[in-house]
């Protein structure tokens, strides 16, 4: 059931109890768990932390747990599947669900007593209503039962007019159900077909920490991060993200006015939190302008960099900018005082000519001090990449701790090498975006488009993780649209595939909507996918909380192929 108020239903039931935090492993989710963390250690509750990176993970730390603990805290996984169904927890056992996913489960939905869910009424949520999906067997059985049992003393010939009609109500109650069950399925299917996100989870937790009166700037930062995250990974529309930038700016504003008069506001250690109209340049204030402007998926698609005429035309938006070549190389903090003050108005200028309208997006920076300075950009990329490090033969839950512990402005260094990875990472995928459109990799399947990385590419390793693919994806997806002239093509959604185990012989395969200003971010892979797997028993494994990620063994990818285009067709 959905919590109303999430303070009383919420806060004040778990406060004294010891809690499991099963969290999933996304920036959003990291960001929401350091801000609850921050507030048990407020009201010393006793929690302990579990990463869980799909369903798997999540059936084994429930099992775990399930003798120590009666409430657990589920953020960013399990809304969208019936959860008791799974677990089979006993019935004291409650869940309390922070989850951007949707559809909402209809199951997780009506369940009054195990199921809490901590999410947005205001999300278009579109629930079908109770009576549509559940209806009582015994309402059904109990009109026959009685008719039966009189039937021995009665004579036959009125038995038998008798029985006329109980045969015709039994028909008529049959077919009304039939009715209904189809009713229900239309109903579900509707509701089920797409996936999509709400509101992201590290706001909620920071909403709730402003009911407790509890926020400090550390958990205001984080919950922009969480909102970052969304738009950085193309999760939520744009009207949503400036929509959810705008509740962001007044709690900034807020902290801001009451931070004026305080002493420390001044002080070498303070934190600034401040709303930009900043440059859609990723890390350029921690690179040079030059790497930035080329490895940035906005700017790189806009030239077609990958093209010669798509050099030559970067090469003249500099001169139109008057940047001297030496002072675009070096590192952003070593230009010139000069260059930087207005380079923003001035790289706007030329982008407008350029054709790039919107070069510059609503956001919001840091200042730690006086020297370190961030954009919510920024973290996202440096985060993500620690998350999904493939430097290290680090396990998953040391590379989430590791994640987790750059979010604290106590560990620049740590978020220091994550943005030097996300460096890496920006440049992998400019490079595999570059040979995927020069040597014709991606394929017009009908429905779809469809590209397939060969084992051997270089940094492949990094695309066997989710959310480096799906970025390459989205980015790759972008490139083919700003390159083809095939106006069909350009409307259709794209299917990604990396290798995953080479020892297991599996693929990681993933697809994203088709590439648009407008669209409603909303994906139809989930389910598709599972329907394909199914037709062709195809050995695949649907483990991550997004519906649209799969594992596929290798040999079994042609016959899913060949049954994704036979349902899309």
């Amino acid at each position: 059931m959905f919590i109303t108020d999430i303070r009383k239903e919420f806060y004040e039931v778990v406060a004294n109890q010891r809690v499991a935090l099963l969290v999933a492993s996304d920036i959003d989710a990291l960001c929401a768990c350091k801000i609850l963390q921050a507030l048990f250690h407020c009201d010393q509750v006793q929690y302990t932390l579990v990463p869980v990176t799909g369903w798997q993970d999540l059936s084994t730390a429930f099992l775990e747990h399930k003798e120590q603990f009666q409430y657990f805290v589920l953020i960013n996984c399990g809304a969208n599947v019936d959860l008791l169904e799974m677990l089979q927890p006993d019935d004291d056992s409650i869940f309390f669900i922070c989850d951007t996913h949707r559809p909402v489960d209809v199951v997780n939905v009506y369940n009054d007593t195990q199921i809490k869910l901590l999410i947005k009424q205001d999300d278009d949520l579109g629930v079908p209503s109770y009576d549509d999906i559940f209806r009582d067997e015994e309402d059904e059985e109990g009109d026959d039962s009685g008719n039966e049992s009189d039937e021995g003393s009665e004579p036959s010939g009125k038995r038998r007019r008798f029985d006329e009609g109980a045969v015709e109500r039994r028909i008529e109650r049959q077919r009304a159900k039939r009715e209904w069950e189809a009713r229900r399925r239309e109903i579900l299917f509707d509701y089920e077909q797409y996936e999509y996100h709400g509101t992201s989870a590290a706001m909620m937790f920071f909403e709730l920490a402003w009911m407790l009166t509890k926020d400090t700037k550390d958990m205001l930062w984080w919950g922009i991060i969480g909102l970052t995250d969304q738009w950085v990974h193309d999760k939520i529309t744009h009207m949503k993200y400036v929509t959810d930038i705008a509740t962001m700016q007044r709690h900034v504003s807020r902290h801001n006015h009451r931070n004026e008069d305080e002493e420390n506001s001044l002080s070498i250690d303070c934190m600034r939190i401040s709303f930009e109209y900043d440059l859609r340049l990723t890390l350029y204030q921690h690179w040079s302008l030059y790497e930035s402007i080329c490895n940035s998926c906005y700017t790189s698609c806009n030239f077609k960099l990958w093209t010669l005429n798509g050099q030559k035309k970067l090469q003249e938006f500099l001169a139109d900018m008057g940047l001297p070549l030496k002072q675009v190389r070096q590192k952003f903090n070593s230009m010139d005082m000069s260059i930087k003050e207005n380079l923003r108005d001035v790289i706007e200028e030329s982008s407008n000519k350029y054709g790039m309208k919107d070069i510059r997006i609503q956001t919001f920076g840091v200042h730690f001090g006086y020297k370190n300075r961030f954009l919510a950009t920024d973290m996202v990329h440096a985060t993500a990449a620690l998350l999904e490090s493939t430097e290290k033969d680090d396990t998953d839950t040391d590379n989430f701790i590791k994640a987790l512990d750059s979010l604290s402005r106590s560990n620049l260094e740590r978020l220091h090498s994550g943005i030097d990875q996300a460096k890496k990472k920006l440049i992998a995928i400019q490079q595999t975006v570059a040979s995927c459109i020069c040597t014709n990799l991606i394929l017009s399947q009908g429905p779809f488009l469809y590209c397939y990385l060969m084992e051997g590419t270089p940094d492949v390793k990094l695309f066997s993780k989710p959310m480096a693919l799906i970025l390459l994806s989205k980015y790759l997806l972008k490139a083919f649209v700003h390159s083809t002239r095939n106006k069909r093509c350009k409307l259709l959604p794209l299917i990604m595939a990396a290798p995953k185990d080479v020892e297991k012989g599996t693929v990681i395969v993933v697809g994203i909507p088709p590439e648009s200003e407008t669209s409603d971010k909303k994906n139809f892979f989930g389910r598709a996918f599972e329907k394909a797997a199914e037709s062709t028993s195809s050995r695949t494994l649907h483990d991550q909380f997004d519906t649209s990620i799969i594992e596929l063994k290798t040999e079994d990818r042609s016959k899913f192929l060949d049954a994704l285009i036979t349902l899309l067709s």
